[in-house]
């Protein structure tokens, strides 16, 4: 039930406007006030939506009644009653946002109209903010899902531009800072623990944490400028390990990537912050990728990022063989030169540590590769490497033995019939058996394009078909559709099409007509 006010210092007038109102709108809940001063004591508690405020009254006029309330219910709406039909009156009063104005006299018929048009603004208003309302909650309720699917897309995928400013929108993080990445390895069984960890860094404000894979989880942290990185990361990481019980901490580890500038170099980050995590040997359940042995390079200066990717090159492609000769060319070198046979075991096994990054972005989830002994020889070491090699192939074998054929084709289609929901990569992993990171490369290398485009795609041919029935509003295709901003959605479409949503309607309704 809508509440209106009616102003007048006149008895008759105040009596006049709300019988023609009462029977014009019988639901209306009417009160009146005979002066500016009791209007503003009875606004205090009766919070009216409308006012119907006579301008020429004796003490506070109505002018300066109407300054007041707007002030301190800025959503409160008014229509000035008033006998003098002038320039400065309405000036004062458009300034002040009233919406309409009356004469007196006025007819019931205008009255009505007038009073009708306010009622029906108030009421768009009430629907527009429970809309709002509905579609926060909602948002609220996904953004888990943003957060996981984010931080999935960063460091296994190429991410829309579009989608990314979205994305990191909602999440309300300041990705301005630079940022580093974090990855908690949780002993086996402690799966559970993850939505602890969850909790626990979205308690910090700090960072976004994707989707648990195997036993390990991916954490993208935002660099505080108060702080050294360091002393940083370094709580962040204590935090964490704090957060599993006493009895369940043994095993936990945090591995802890280099600073980077921008999101678009957060994947090199994360692959540090695996490395750093790999041997969880050391005293400190945390370490830097600064403090590593490996330090990016290989003991000749061998970049170990350009030799990661040409195992992982070999790997995807199924050249084994090239991928054997690689390693033991690596352990002939230190042999040739002579160098500590513990030295180079462990150069060696992070080699096979980077070999085993290839295989999980390829959807192997499998242990860290570890010699089950000291080799006493260089003979026992190239033996020792190709059987820790043989199960990396044989863990590939399997996998892809329980990938169907038909995998992509039901991904693709559960991504059209199910693209006006907030569906994620974790949600289409569950759905077939799969890792996200997987997904997301299995779908760029075979369809020849990115999961969250073709997401966006399916999205944006939806909304062409509604703007054919007129009787829908873009607003209603927007969240039809699964946008959650009217703004953002033209958006995305004037990048996909080229032309507004509002320009393709109107040529798509023009030619029908």
């Amino acid at each position: 039930m809508t509440k209106l006010l009616i102003v007048d210092d006149e008895q008759i007038e105040r009596e006049g406007l709300q019988a023609i109102l009462q029977k014009g709108f019988p639901d209306l809940e009417i009160r009146q006030a005979r002066n500016g001063m009791m209007a503003i004591e009875i606004a205090e508690q009766y919070q009216p939506e409308l006012v119907l405020m006579d301008i020429k009254m004796p003490g506070m006029s109505g002018i300066e009644a109407i300054e007041h309330l707007s002030t301190d219910y800025p959503d409160m709406k008014f229509i000035m009653v008033t006998a003098y039909d002038t320039f400065e009156y309405a000036r004062k009063a458009i300034k002040l946002g009233v919406k309409d104005y009356l004469l007196k006299p006025s007819k019931a018929s205008e009255i009505v109209a007038t009073v009708g048009k306010a009622l029906a603004q108030i009421a768009e208003d009430r629907r527009q903010a429970e809309t709002s309302l509905l579609h926060r909650d909602t948002l609220q309720k996904v953004l888990p899902i943003v957060e996981t699917d984010i931080v999935t897309q960063l460091l296994f995928d190429h991410v829309h531009e579009v989608h990314l400013d979205e994305l990191v929108g909602l999440l309300g993080v300041g990705s301005d800072n630079d940022k580093f990445a974090m990855t908690v390895l949780l002993p086996p069984g402690s799966e559970s623990h993850y939505s602890v960890i969850k909790d626990k860094v979205r308690s910090m404000k700090n960072g976004w944490v994707g989707a648990l894979y195997g036993r390990q989880i991916p954490i993208i942290a935002f660099r505080d400028p108060s702080q050294s990185f360091r002393a940083q990361a370094g709580a962040i990481a204590r935090e964490l390990l704090a957060a599993a019980k006493a009895d369940a901490a043994a095993g936990w580890f945090v591995g802890i990537g280099n600073v980077c500038e921008s999101l678009d170099q957060i994947r090199q980050s994360y692959q540090e912050a695996l490395v750093a995590s790999m041997d969880t040997s050391v005293p400190v359940k945390f370490r830097f990728f600064a403090d590593t042995p490996v330090l990016g390079v290989t003991s000749e200066g061998y970049p170990a990022k350009q030799l990661e990717k040409q195992l992982f090159e070999l790997i995807r492609l199924g050249q084994w063989e090239q991928v054997h000769a690689e390693v033991t060319e690596f352990i002939r070198r230190y042999e040739h030169e002579g160098a500590d046979l513990l030295q180079a075991q462990q150069r060696v096994l992070e080699l096979l540590w980077l070999a085993s990054r290839a295989l999980l972005e390829l959807g192997v989830e499998m242990d860290t590769p570890l010699f089950s002994f000291q080799s006493q020889d260089y003979r026992q070491l190239r033996a020792e490497s190709a059987l820790l090699l043989d199960r990396m192939r044989q863990s590939l074998a399997e996998h892809q033995d329980h990938i169907s054929p038909d995998t992509i084709q039901r991904i693709k289609q559960f991504i059209m019939d199910n693209s006006h929901k907030d569906i994620s990569l974790d949600t289409i992993g569950k759905r077939v058996g799969l890792s996200p990171f997987y997904i997301s490369k299995m779908f760029k290398e075979q369809l020849g394009v990115n999961y969250i485009d073709f997401l966006t795609e399916c999205r944006i041919e939806k909304a062409k078909r509604l703007m054919g029935n007129p009787e829908w509003s873009l607003k209603k295709i927007t969240y039809e559709v699964g946008y959650h901003d009217p703004n953002y959605f033209s958006k995305v479409f004037k990048k996909m099409c080229d032309v507004s949503p509002t320009e393709y309607r109107k040529a798509l309704l023009g030619r029908r007509g």
